[in-house]
C-alpha cells in the first residue's frame, strides 16, 4: 500500500512511494507526530538520478525487516534535495561539520526539534569496510534515544549552537578590483591540470564557471594564459567521455582527471551552463569544437530534456537497465568492440573502435568502452564518421533508456533559459530561441504568482509547494535578462526586475548586504542558510549580484547596482584564496570592472542594417555587456530612450561608466569600440 510520498510532485519522493516505510515528505505535521510519539527523526536526503540513493533504497528502505524497524522507532522523512535545497543545506552542513566530509543520500537523525544529533551519508545493509550497517545504526540510536535521551539532547543543542556560530562573516565591504581578479588568476594557474585540462585531480568536474571568467579575464586584460587554459580545458572535455560523443550533452563529472570514464547522469544545469559556456568559447576564438558542442548540447538540451509543457526536465540518470532486467551505471551509453560490429560490420566497427577509442580490454567496467575522441592529429573521412555515427546513435536508441526526473526546477530552467536564448542568436538557430522562450512562458505561467513571487518546481503542469530559493529569483532573472537582450521585447526586462525586487526585500539583510539563501519570511529552519560559494551551479549569491548588475545596466536602477556591488565583497574576500569556488563571483566582478557596457541599438527591426548591428553587439566579448534593440520610437527597454537614428540609418550607441562613445553606423567600428 503506498505510503505518505503518493501525493507528492518530486519524482525522488514518488520513487519511495511503495517502500513498506512510513514515509512523511518534509512538514509540521511531521515534526507534531515525532513530537507527539516521543520518537527521533529520520531524515533521508537524495536526488532521483543519483546512484547510490537508488542502491540504499533498494537494501534498505525495500527491506521489510528494516522497514518494521524504522516504523516502531522513527518518525522517517524523505527530502528531495533539488526540491528544498535549503533543508539540504542546512543539515549537509552539520555534517560537513561533524563528519569532514558529505554527499547523498544524505541520513540524519533529528530530535523532534528538528536539531540533529547523529549523521552519515550511505549506510551499508551489513557491515563494510569499518562502515557499521544501517540495521546496526537504528539499534544504536534507538538505544541512545531510549536510555541517554540527556545526553542526545545536548548534543543537539551544541551542534545547533556550532551551526549559529558559523554565521558568514561579509569579507570586505569593497569591491574586488584589479589586484584580487589577478590573484584570483594565479590561484586557478596554481590548481591547473596542464597535462588534461580542469583543475585539480579526480574526481573531475567541469568547471564552467570558472572557465566563463576566464574568457572575461582575457577579453578585459588580453591575457592569453586565461584563455588558454579555457580553451584547453574545453577541447579536453569535449574530447573526454564526459561528453556524450553521439548524442551531445555532459555528463556530471569524470571519476578520472582524464575525463575518461564519466558518472554517467546528465543534468540540467551542467548543460545549460557549459552549452552558453562553449558558445561563449566560439565568441572569443571561432573555434569549430566550440561551436559544435555548444550546439549539440543545446540540441540535446531540447531533445531529451524538454517537457510536454515547455520547461526542462531535471535530469537523465546514470542507471538503465542493461538488457537483461538488472539496473547497471552507464548501460546506455558504453560499446564493445562486439558490439560495434553487430552494428556497424567489420570494416566500419575497426574504423569506429580507433576513432572512438573503443578498445578490447574496455575503458569502463566488463570489457566496454565509454565513447572518446582520443584522436587529435589524423584524417577521417567525415561522411564515412557521420554514418558510423548515426548508425550507432540508432542502435543506441533501441537499448531501455535512463530514467528522466521530469520536475521542472526554476533555477536551472532559468540556465537553459540564458544559454538557448544566446546559443541560438549566436548561431542563427531560431527554433532554439523559441525553446528559451517556451520554458520563459512556462516559468512565468505556472511558477510566477500574481505577488512575482517564485515556486521552486513543477511537474507535469502542476506546480509544487515549495517556495523559491535566492538562486531561483537569481537564475531566473539570468534567464529573461538574456531573452530581452536576444530579443528586444521589454517584457522580460519587466519580469526580471519583479524578481530582483523580491533580492532586495525577502533576501538582502538591510545593514551589511549580506545575502541569505531562504527568504526572510521563508519557513524557519534551525539556522537560515547562506553560501557564497559557487559549486555545481552559481550559487544564489554570486547569481543574484549577477543579474542585479545587469539589469542596473539596462534599466539605470542605483539600488541594484549598489546590491550587486556590496554583494561582491565576498568574492574579493574569497576570489584569491578559493576561485575554483566562487567562478560565478569572479566573472560578474569582470563585468563589474569593465562597466559593463550598454549596447543600445536603433532601427526598423526588420532592417537588415539593424540587425547586423544587433548581432555584433551580442558577439561583444567585453564581459557582461547588455544589449537592448528597437525601433527609434520605442519604449520597449529604457536603454533605447531617446536614441535617434544618424543620418537616417540603423544606429548603435556604447556607454559605460555614466560615459558614452560617439555613436555609430559602422558595425566594423562598433565590433572594435565591444573587443571583439
Amino acid at each position: 500500500m503506498p505510503n505518505r510520498l503518493a501525493h507528492e510532485t518530486s519524482p525522488y519522493l514518488l520513487q519511495h512511494a511503495d517502500n513498506p516505510v512510513d514515509w512523511w515528505p518534509w512538514s509540521a505535521e511531521a515534526f507534531e507526530e515525532a513530537r507527539k510519539s516521543g520518537k527521533p527523526v529520520l531524515l533521508s536526503v537524495g536526488y532521483s538520478s543519483c546512484h547510490w540513493c537508488h542502491v540504499m533504497a533498494h537494501e534498505s528502505f525495500e527491506d521489510q525487516e528494516t522497514a518494521d524497524f524504522l516504523n516502531a522507532h522513527f518518525v522517517s522523512v524523505k527530502v528531495d534535495r533539488e526540491e528544498r535545497p535549503d533543508v539540504d543545506a542546512v543539515y549537509m552542513e552539520a555534517v560537513q561539520a561533524a563528519t569532514g566530509q558529505g554527499g547523498w543520500p544524505m541520513t540524519v537523525f533529528l530530535t523532534p526539534d528538528a536539531e540533529p544529533f547523529y549523521f552519515g551519508t550511505y549506510f551499508p545493509p551489513a557491515p563494510r569496510q569499518g562502515s557499521p550497517s544501517f540495521r546496526q545504526v537504528l539499534e544504536g540510536v534507538h538505544s541512545a534515544w531510549t536510555d541517554r535521551r540527556d545526553e542526545v539532547a545536548e548534543v543537539a543543542e551544541k551542534i545547533v549552537r556550532d551551526l549559529a556560530g558559523r554565521e558568514i562573516a561579509f569579507g570586505d565591504t569593497e569591491v574586488p578590483g584589479e589586484e584580487d581578479l589577478a590573484g584570483a588568476l594565479l590561484g586557478l594557474t596554481r590548481d591547473y591540470d596542464a597535462g588534461h585540462g580542469g583543475f585539480g585531480g579526480a574526481p573531475k568536474f567541469p568547471p564552467s564557471m570558472a572557465i566563463e571568467f576566464l574568457l572575461r579575464h582575457h577579453a578585459r586584460t588580453g591575457s592569453e594564459g586565461a584563455l588558454q587554459m579555457a580553451a584547453d580545458t574545453c577541447e579536453r572535455m569535449a574530447r573526454g567521455g564526459i561528453y556524450d560523443q553521439l548524442g551531445g550533452g555532459f555528463a556530471r563529472y569524470s571519476v578520472d582527471r582524464e575525463w575518461v570514464v564519466p558518472h554517467f547522469e546528465k543534468m540540467l544545469y551542467d548543460n545549460a551552463l557549459l552549452c552558453r559556456v562553449y558558445a561563449h568559447l566560439w565568441r572569443s576564438t571561432g573555434s569549430d569544437l566550440a561551436r559544435r558542442v555548444a550546439l549539440e548540447t543545446a540540441d540535446f538540451m531540447v531533445r531529451e530534456l524538454r517537457t510536454n509543457e515547455g520547461g526542462f526536465a531535471s535530469a537523465l540518470d546514470a542507471d538503465s537497465d542493461d538488457g537483461s532486467g538488472r539496473h547497471v551505471e552507464g548501460a546506455y551509453y558504453v560499446w564493445t568492440p562486439a558490439q560495434l560490429v553487430e552494428v556497424l560490420g567489420e570494416q566500419d566497427a575497426e574504423l569506429a573502435a580507433d576513432y572512438f577509442g573503443v578498445t578490447e580490454e574496455g575503458t569502463f567496467e566488463e570489457g566496454a568502452s565509454v565513447l572518446q575522441l582520443p584522436q587529435s592529429e589524423g584524417v577521417f573521412d567525415a561522411e564515412r564518421i557521420a554514418s558510423i555515427r548515426a548508425r550507432l546513435l540508432e542502435a543506441r536508441g533501441e537499448r531501455p533508456a535512463p530514467g528522466r526526473d521530469d520536475k521542472v526546477v526554476a533555477a536551472w530552467n532559468g540556465l537553459a533559459v540564458a544559454a538557448l536564448a544566446e546559443t541560438g542568436a549566436y548561431f542563427d538557430r531560431p527554433d532554439l530561441i523559441e525553446a528559451a522562450l517556451g520554458a520563459a512562458d512556462l516559468l512565468v505561467r505556472l511558477h510566477l504568482d500574481e505577488h512575482a513571487r517564485l515556486a521552486r518546481t513543477s511537474k507535469d503542469g502542476r506546480v509544487g509547494a515549495n517556495a523559491g530559493v535566492l538562486e531561483d529569483y537569481a537564475d531566473v532573472s539570468e534567464g529573461f535578462l538574456a531573452l530581452a537582450s536576444v530579443t528586444g521585447e521589454g517584457v522580460w526586462l519587466e519580469f526580471a526586475g519583479f524578481l530582483l525586487d523580491h533580492v532586495l526585500v525577502q533576501f538582502t539583510d538591510e545593514e551589511s548586504g549580506t545575502l541569505y539563501d531562504t527568504a526572510a519570511d521563508a519557513e524557519k529552519l534551525i539556522r537560515r542558510p547562506q553560501d557564497p560559494t559557487d559549486n555545481a551551479t552559481p550559487s544564489g549569491w554570486s547569481a543574484a549580484a549577477g543579474a542585479l548588475l545587469s539589469y542596473a545596466a539596462q534599466t539605470g536602477a542605483e539600488p541594484h547596482r549598489a546590491a550587486a556591488e556590496r554583494a561582491l565583497g565576498v568574492v574579493k574576500a574569497l576570489g584569491p584564496r578559493a576561485p575554483r569556488f566562487i567562478g560565478w563571483g569572479l566573472a560578474t566582478a569582470e563585468a563589474l570592472l569593465d562597466g559593463p557596457r550598454e549596447v543600445a541599438v536603433v532601427g526598423p527591426v526588420d532592417d537588415p542594417a539593424t540587425k547586423e548591428l544587433h548581432r555584433a553587439a551580442l558577439l561583444a566579448t567585453a564581459p557582461g555587456a547588455v544589449v537592448a534593440v528597437g525601433a527609434p520610437d520605442s519604449d520597449e527597454l529604457p536603454l533605447l530612450a531617446e536614441r535617434l537614428l544618424v543620418s537616417g540609418e540603423p544606429t548603435a550607441y556604447v556607454c559605460r561608466n555614466f560615459t558614452c562613445d560617439a555613436p555609430t553606423t559602422d558595425v566594423d567600428r562598433l565590433r572594435e569600440a565591444l573587443g571583439r
